[in-house]
């Protein structure tokens, strides 16, 4: 995803997790056929790259990371609201954002949450680069600045370190 190195099966899971929420939220599809066709079916046939020469076909899904980000979101989405809402400026709420910008922002918070095998600067990163993919103004700067205010709150810890001018020994 990112411009600096190849795609990862973890990165597809989170473009492809984005993409399933989506679709749930949009069209109220049911979560286990949206998993369900996304891994067996709709995966394969996805360009990832921004010149389509990295397709579906040879970058593999992270099933079981997909599969936990999206079920994990629609589990805890109330949680979740409401931990973004507190790193929206105070008049703005996630029913006021635009559904993409929801779902990208709700799956990063809940990696963000309960992933903590997912490095916090890649986890950023990565959804960064999902709302690329999706959105030429704004967009992914404000979805930037909410994660790096999430990511604060939620693995406070790794910053620690780097409030007083030193890395953090946390991974």
């Amino acid at each position: 995803m990112s411009k600096k190195s190849r795609p990862t099966s973890r990165s597809a899971a989170r473009l492809a997790a984005v993409q399933a929420l989506y679709e749930i939220d949009m069209v109220g599809s049911n979560t286990d056929q949206v998993l369900r066709e996304f891994i067996e079916e709709r995966w394969i046939n996805i360009p990832v790259g921004e010149d389509d020469t990295i397709t579906a076909k040879t970058l593999k899904l992270d099933n079981g990371q997909f599969t936990e980000l999206v079920r994990g979101v629609l589990d805890r989405q109330v949680d979740l609201d409401a931990m973004i809402n507190g790193a929206l400026s105070d008049d703005w709420t996630t029913e006021r954002l635009e559904v993409l910008i929801r779902c990208i922002l709700r799956s990063a918070a809940f990696e963000l949450l309960t992933l903590s095998e997912s490095p916090t600067k890649v986890v950023i990163s990565e959804y960064v680069d999902v709302a690329n993919a999706f959105f030429t103004g704004g967009e992914p700067t404000l979805i930037n600045g909410v994660l790096n205010k999430l990511a604060h709150v939620l693995r406070a810890a790794e910053f620690e370190g780097q409030a007083h001018g030193k890395e953090s020994d946390t991974p």
